[in-house]
Formats: structure tokens, sequence, C-alpha cells
């Protein structure tokens, strides 16, 4: 079942993506491209907060990335500071979902 997974790192000012870019460059999605990911989209609402939003086709296809991909380059571009700030996570199963 598809879910939507956000992720939400508190306003504090700081408006550069310079991190998420470096992450996003490591990972090269576009030409290796996550199996499971249906969409990723990332950026800064009204407020300042910046929200990462994906749809996934299965949780399983989530966890799998985040734990074998995407946290160990986060770790490693951040180094001591890649828990410093714990975003807000929340997922959800989605009854629908449209591409275009």
């Amino acid at each position: 079942m598809p879910i939507a997974y956000i992720q939400e790192f508190p306003a504090n000012g700081d408006t550069s993506t310079t991190n998420y870019d470096a992450v996003k460059e490591r990972l090269n999605v576009e030409a290796d491209r996550p199996d499971g990911m249906i969409i990723h989209t990332a950026g800064f609402t009204a407020d300042g907060v910046f929200r990462i939003f994906d749809v996934w086709d299965s949780e399983e296809q989530h966890a799998r990335f985040m734990s074998e991909r995407l946290m160990p380059i986060v770790e490693d571009v951040m180094g001591a500071s890649a828990g410093a700030t714990r975003p807000h996570e929340s997922t959800y199963k989605l009854h629908d979902v449209v591409t275009a």
C-alpha cells in the first residue's frame, strides 16, 4: 500500500539548502532511483519550515531506503551534527495516488 512520508525541519532562520543539496548530489536519485519511490519534493513553507514530502509504494521500501542509502550519507555529510536537530516525521497510508 502506498504511503506518504513527511519530514519537517523547524524554522531557525537558516534558509540555506547546502546540506540538503550535498546529500541529494551524493544520493543521485535521478540516475539511480530508489526502488519504490513515486515522488520526492522538498522546499520551504511560508513560515520557514523546510518540508520534505515523499510518496512511496510501501513502508518497507521507504524504510530500506532510509537505513541503507539515505542515513549513511546524511551521517557522512553532517558529521557530528547529523542528529542535532531532529525533524518532525510522519507517515500515513494513502487511499489513492494519481500520477501524470
